[in-house]
């Protein structure tokens, strides 16, 4: 029996030593397969455009897209492309493996700090949120059984952007509470293969830390453990000191705002390495290897 990786990128080659450690074959399918461990079986294609190889014995199909701009249009080619191409490969071969979709929290429009969790509806407000549902639903269209791992920010080994900003100077402390939801790397992939080889894992599934974080929060304990000063506030803008509710400034103008929660996750029996961004970025800053294969 096989596993195969469609979209194998960072995320993917961690989810594939974690198959490898349980003693499965490994399929990875990327457009460098240099760029792959030497233990997996490799093909090049291009997903946005090509149908990858999809082997009989093929027990398992874990999709796990990026794309190369944060554009609607590079999204439509690269999640509603790719996921539609190995769907078809999917069915003109002859095995009938569980396929599980790695999806974002991006889906939740939610704005106003609230709590989110599966239950909560999918009401994206971004071009790319809105293509990343479009992308859940032709898997409901078209394997409806398959489960769905929203994914919050990964962080972790070479998704250091907030330490880099701390060190740098560059980092703002926003004017406004502003909640952050994320997971380590190693975590998300420890999640993936813990719901992929469930008897019946849940068909949806909010994939975070155990801690909504305040974006300032994370920064200030950051600057702490770097030894730096704490980062410059952004500037709140006049109208904003008024009282009133005609002055009363729309919260988080830009990104949204929302507390996610991992109860169904943890439900699951899933335990984190890093359940909060406090030990994560700890392990981080310390150079420590990668969590053990869980």
């Amino acid at each position: 029996m096989s596993i195969l990786l469609a979209g194998c990128g960072d995320l993917g080659i961690a989810v594939g030593r974690r198959f490898e450690a349980r003693g499965e074959q490994v399929v990875g399918v990327r457009r460098r397969t240099d760029l792959l461990p030497a233990s997996f079986e490799k093909q090049s294609v291009d997903l946005r455009r090509e149908r990858p190889t999809v082997a009989d014995d093929t027990s398992l199909v874990v999709v796990s897209l990026t794309a190369g701009e944060r554009t609607a249009a590079a999204y439509e080619e690269s999640y509603l492309g790719g996921l539609g191409h190995v769907l078809d490969a999917v069915g003109a071969s002859a095995a009938a493996p569980r396929i599980l979709l790695v999806s974002s929290t991006a889906v939740y429009g939610t704005r106003d700090g609230s709590w989110v969790d599966e239950t909560t509806p999918a009401e994206p407000t971004s071009p790319t949120g809105r293509v990343l549902r479009r992308t859940e639903e032709l898997l409901a269209e078209r394997a409806g059984d398959a489960p769905i791992l929203r994914l919050g920010g990964i962080y972790g080994p070479g998704r250091e952007r907030l330490i880099d900003q701390v060190r740098s100077g560059t980092a703002t402390i926003p004017a406004h509470p502003q909640h952050t939801n994320r997971i380590h790397r190693d975590d998300a992939a420890a999640a993936i293969v813990h719901l992929a080889t469930r008897d019946a894992p849940p068909p949806l599934v909010v994939g975070v830390d155990d801690e909504p974080a305040e974006l300032g929060d994370v920064l200030r304990f950051l600057a702490q453990e770097l030894g730096l000063p704490e980062p410059r506030h952004e500037p709140v803008r006049p109208s904003e000191g008024a009282t009133g509710p005609e002055s009363t400034p729309a919260r988080n103008e830009g990104p949204g705002d929302k507390r996610l929660r991992n109860t169904l996750l943890r439900s699951t029996g899933f335990e984190f390495a890093y359940p909060t961004f406090r030990e994560g970025y700890r392990a981080l800053l310390a150079g420590s290897p990668a969590a053990g294969v869980r």
